[in-house]
């Protein structure tokens, strides 16, 4: 295997076209509490709520967006059902990675005719605003995926939720979108969920890392880039490597007791701006040594950004054939060291950083090694 492939393929007709990312939803124990870190930490903005005062029974759901990105954070309102069960489990994980689609329907049986196991059958959900059809189906783990066609509605999020208008907001920190998002799955999956994404939902693999691209002295993992037909949707596929010690897919997969979601990628046009709102709010950031910044215009080449901040920030940067790209990873955002997020700006670049694996990596194992887990 190449240490970086690049595999391109000639789709010649996209039977699973994706508008975006809709929106990511969280499974948490506490959904109010969750919604304050997410607007204090993040500065995410209150969009809608459901829950009992919206006839909802079984759970409360509060929606939070920041420009194209959208959270819902979910809890259960009983410690029975499928919604506790996860939480308990899992911890707080992502359960649906919604994916706009234009018919949710055709997307739901284009999928299961290839071989996608069902979650959720077509579903037309209506109010006053309008109609949303939605569908699902099943993933690694316990995620899903679910499809959303929403051009005939126009309310707040979905039927069965209501605008939410705290008197609480602060000031969104200028994450943009979704980039990417990444799975972590058991040894010797990675494979059979690329193909999954090949022949279920039409992707191609854009970019394969091995063992001896995302190695450490004491771990290794392996990734393949899946994407869709028109590259807006990017899912990495970590799988874990030999190493001498725990490496930190099989420290995810041990605490979050399957496989799932890793980290959610968001993009912004200013990351030190960003970044440094993020601290000042409390957002907690993986730190590599200092002497990461020691050569790092003679490793990089020429930037736009002032190397000072960059490294006070502890801010990386990796450079493509196509530009560069500069990125910082927090820390897990709950108890479990399982999920956590990326802050990306890329300058052209179309990678995903592999310049900056092992310094990450290595920052990862120190966390792992403060834990007693590596």
């Amino acid at each position: 295997m190449e240490t970086m492939t690049e595999i391109k393929k000639n789709i010649t007709k996209d039977f699973l076209p994706v508008n975006g990312t809709d929106y990511i939803e969280f499974y948490v124990g506490n959904s109010k509490q969750a919604a304050h870190y997410y607007q204090s930490a993040f500065g995410f903005q209150p969009l809608a709520y459901a829950g009992p005062e919206t006839g909802i029974r079984d759970r409360a759901s509060y929606v939070l967006q920041q420009h194209k990105i959208r959270l819902v954070l979910t809890s259960p309102l009983q410690p029975e059902g499928d919604i506790a069960g996860h939480v308990w489990k899992h911890g707080d994980g992502v359960k649906a990675l919604a994916l706009w689609v234009d018919d949710a329907e055709k997307s739901f049986n284009e999928t299961v005719k290839r071989g996608a196991e069902p979650y959720l059958e077509p579903v037309v959900e209506q109010d006053e605003q309008g109609e949303v059809k939605r569908s699902g189906i099943r993933l690694y783990g316990d995620t899903v995926h679910v499809f959303v066609e929403r051009k005939n509605y126009h309310g707040a999020f979905l039927p069965g939720y209501q605008p939410w208008d705290p008197h609480f907001k602060t000031k969104n920190t200028g994450l943009l979108h979704v980039d990417h998002c990444v799975a972590n799955v058991g040894w010797n999956e990675m494979n059979r969920w690329v193909k999954f994404y090949e022949e279920v939902m039409g992707f191609r693999n854009l970019i394969s890392f091995d063992d001896k691209t995302i190695t450490t002295e004491y771990s290794a993992l392996m990734s393949k880039v899946m994407s869709n037909g028109n590259g807006r949707i990017k899912f990495p596929i970590n799988e874990p490597a030999e190493g001498k010690k725990k490496s930190q897919i099989e420290e995810y997969l041990d605490y979050y007791r399957s496989e799932g979601v890793q980290h959610v990628a968001m993009a912004t046009n200013n990351i030190i701006e960003t970044v440094t709102e993020l601290h000042e709010r409390g957002v907690e950031f993986l730190k590599v040594p200092s002497t990461y910044y020691d050569h790092l215009l003679e490793r990089v080449g020429k930037i736009d950004e002032n190397a000072a901040p960059l490294k006070r920030l502890g801010i990386l940067v990796d450079r493509d054939e196509e530009g560069y790209l500069l990125q910082i990873f927090t820390k897990p955002v709950q108890v479990r060291p399982t999920v956590f997020f990326e802050i990306i700006e890329r300058k052209g670049a179309q990678s995903f950083g592999a310049g900056n694996f092992k310094a990450l990596f290595e920052a990862i194992e120190r966390e792992q090694a403060l834990r007693g887990n590596l």
